[in-house]
Order: structure tokens, then C-alpha cells, then sequence
């Protein structure tokens, strides 16, 4: 008896038309040293977020004076990330072209909705792909993404490296969440679109990080003041969040639920039939 999946219609057997099954498309794989790699980084990331909250009321707190040195060390971390992820799988030049192909468009993408009320259509983008590519090709891509779309649109300054590592986050989620090989059609766009929401909200959360401890300044109630006990600095920071930047936040988040609903199949499938014909998984052979 044959197997219906494997011969074409009104066949009998495998010689009358013959046909292979389609291969399953596959995120490419965190291995050890690419997992060990990109806990370095959120490591490092997390920390130059966070030392101001933990800062005492003497120590200088612009990032401005530390961003330098992030991006300084975030840029071998990245490489370490790719090279580990090389190693991993064995990735190669295809892979290196989907990466510039992909952060390309991320990049173009950004400028569309920049300065309109927080709207930022590269967010799905990086959604997607982080879906399909997985966790350590999507965190560089997403870091590269922001960095060549800093060029592009002369965003280039203290916040760069943070954007960086943020968006490098939000693609690395992506890839991490379940259902990679098996979920497919409604349910995964549903789960994509709430990852999406969740994740842009995220993004302006994380950032703000960045800019509150010396923009807010020191004399309202939403101010960071050095040296003050973590809770009330936390409480101050979310009512600063809520007063400034929800406004961003939101519609960014409703603009990638949307774009994700409406797009998301189509670019799904264009994602997963470009990494079919990479074929990233499959080891190279040489015949003589």
C-alpha cells in the first residue's frame, strides 16, 4: 500500500509520478554556545538598562557617558552571537544573505511610521522572522535591523546601542516561543499577534529605561532620584511611562496586531519557502 503523500493522484505506487514530500521548515537551531553567547549579551544588556535603579545618589546617570562603551562591547557580542550560531548549525553564505536581505527591509520599513505617533511597521517584520529563523539568527538580525535603520534615518546617538539590544529582545522572543514546527494558519497568527502587542509594549517599557533617569529630571514626581529605594523609583517610573510614552506605546502595538493579522500568512509562507530553499539544516556534501 502507498502512501498517498509521497505519489501524485491516480497512481498506484511510487513509479507512476513520484513525488518527494515537502521538508519541513525548521527555525534554525540554539545550540550550546549560541544560547551560552546570547545570555551573555541579555546579561550585559540588562545591567546597562539597569544600574541606574541600583545607583547611589553620587554616581553620574546620563547613559549618554555609558552608551559608548555598550555599543563598544555590544558589537563583539553580536559577532560572538553569529559565530556561535555558525558553529552550532553550520550556517553559511545563504544564511548571511537572508540576514542582509531581511535587516534591509527592516530597515526601510522603520522610516514609514517614525515621528506618527509611535507607529513602527518594522516590528513585524522582525516578529515574523524571529518566527521562522529562530532565536539567535533572529536577536542579531534584530540588532542589526536597528542599527542600519539608525543609519538610515540619522538616528545615531546615545540610544542606538539600547535600541539595539531591545529589538535584538523582541525578534529573540519570537523565536522562543512554542509551537515552531507544529503550529500553523489561525492559531499562530493569533499567538504572533499577542506576542506582537505584548512585545511593542515591551519595547517602549525597556527604552525608557534608557532616557528617564536624566530626561525626566528632578523635580516632579515622576523623577528619578539616584539613591532613593528600588520600589519608589520602580512606582516613579511607571507613572512616567504612563504619562509620556503609553501614547507611543499603544499604537505601535495595535499596528503590528493589525499588520500581523492582515500580512502575516503571506509573509509567513514567502519566509518559510526562502529557509526551505536554503536549506540551513541540511549539511553540505562533496561529491567527486
Amino acid at each position: 500500500m502507498t502512501d498517498p503523500d509521497l505519489t501524485g493522484p491516480g497512481t498506484t505506487g511510487p513509479a507512476a509520478g513520484a513525488r518527494r514530500p515537502a521538508r519541513p521548515v525548521r527555525p534554525v537551531r540554539l545550540g550550546p554556545r549560541s544560547a551560552a553567547a546570547l545570555a551573555l549579551v541579555s546579561a550585559t544588556g540588562v545591567v546597562a538598562f539597569g544600574w541606574p535603579l541600583l545607583a547611589s545618589s553620587s554616581s553620574g546617570l546620563a547613559h549618554s557617558s555609558d552608551a559608548p562603551w555598550l555599543f563598544a562591547l555590544l558589537l563583539p557580542l553580536l559577532l560572538a552571537v553569529a559565530a556561535a550560531t555558525i558553529a552550532d548549525t553550520g550556517l553559511d553564505a545563504k544564511a548571511v544573505a537572508m540576514l542582509g536581505v531581511l535587516a534591509a527591509a527592516g530597515a526601510a520599513l522603520r522610516p514609514l511610521g517614525a515621528g506618527t505617533a509611535g507607529l513602527q511597521p518594522m516590528f513585524f517584520l522582525m516578529v515574523l522572522a524571529g518566527r521562522v529563523l529562530g532565536p539567535g539568527f533572529g536577536f542579531v538580525l534584530g540588532s542589526v535591523s536597528m542599527f542600519a535603520s539608525a543609519l538610515l534615518t540619522g538616528g545615531v546617538g546615545p540610544w542606538m546601542p539600547f535600541q539595539m539590544l531591545s529589538m535584538g529582545w523582541v525578534t529573540m522572543g519570537a523565536g522562543l516561543l512554542p509551537g515552531g514546527r507544529s503550529l500553523r494558519g489561525r492559531g499562530e497568527l493569533a499567538l504572533l499577534a499577542a506576542y506582537g502587542a505584548v512585545s511593542s509594549l515591551f519595547y517602549g517599557l525597556v527604552m525608557n529605561l534608557q532616557g528617564w533617569p536624566y530626561i525626566a529630571g528632578m523635580s516632579t514626581g515622576i523623577s528619578f532620584v539616584p539613591g532613593d529605594p528600588l520600589p519608589e523609583n520602580l512606582a516613579r517610573y511607571l507613572s512616567y511611562v504612563l504619562a509620556t510614552s503609553l501614547g507611543w506605546d499603544v499604537p505601535r502595538a495595535l499596528l503590528t496586531v493589525v499588520l500581523i493579522l492582515t500580512c502575516g500568512a503571506t509573509v509567513l509562507r514567502a519566509l518559510r519557502r526562502a529557509t526551505r530553499r536554503a536549506a540551513f539544516d541540511v549539511p553540505a556534501r562533496f561529491e567527486d
